[in-house]
């Protein structure tokens, strides 16, 4: 199947379970630029990269597209992204919120970021820790270039997506926790990709990063 129909599976899933607007991040990591040229031709504008040449060298190539950061961001690539990402996913340390701050003051540009959360507490996988963020969220209160726009997980991979579900309720749960305590503007959750990202709609996923599904001919 060609990869806009693959796009179009996706969405058709989608409606199946749920009458929200979800926002699809098609993940071009490991696409193909004639693919990626397939849904962009088609009016698909949303796309997500995990490393910053990638998408860079992406920009050019489909201009008037939204991009996300979704992967673990170094200090020192910041500089090269502030205003060319829609969102990014991976906001999870002080260092990278104070030059993300830094940088953004620099272009006078507001960044919005996703604070990632490591549900599983898995070693291979960024963010913080579900106790650590109230203390993180209340520590970004004062950065007037940064702007929360809610919180992003990554779930273990596995073949049976019901064994993860607890990650995508406890994220809602932390969610909904911090609203309650005044941080009433983190609307967005970013959890589920192609494995498993029926099952994080079901617990209130407002974005899904997709890549294998889309691009997999």
């Amino acid at each position: 199947m060609s990869v806009l129909t693959n796009y179009y599976n996706v969405e058709n899933k989608i409606k199946k379970i749920t009458q929200r607007n979800i926002q699809i991040v098609a993940v071009s990591k490991y696409a193909k630029d004639s693919d990626v040229n397939s849904l962009y031709q088609s009016g698909i504008r949303i796309f997500g990269e995990n490393r910053v040449e990638n998408a860079l060298n992406k920009q050019g190539t489909f201009p008037d597209s939204h991009w996300h950061m979704i992967g673990s961001l170094q200090t020192r690539k910041v500089k090269d992204i502030i205003g060319k990402f829609k969102l990014i996913h991976s906001l999870d340390r002080e260092n990278l919120a104070q030059e993300i701050e830094k940088r953004s003051a620099q272009k006078e540009v507001i960044t919005n970021c996703l604070v990632q959360v490591n549900i599983s507490k898995e070693e291979s996988k960024s963010g913080l820790h579900k106790e650590e963020v109230l203390d993180f969220m209340k520590y970004l209160e004062d950065f007037k270039w940064i702007n929360v726009k809610g919180l992003m997980t990554m779930a273990p991979f596995t073949d049976n997506p019901e064994e993860v579900r607890y990650v995508f309720k406890d994220l809602a749960n932390l969610q909904r926790e911090l609203i309650t305590k005044g941080f009433t503007n983190i609307t967005e959750l970013s959890m589920g990709m192609s494995n498993d990202y029926l099952v994080a709609i079901e617990e209130g996923a407002t974005i899904v990063r997709i890549g294998s599904e889309i691009f997999s001919n």
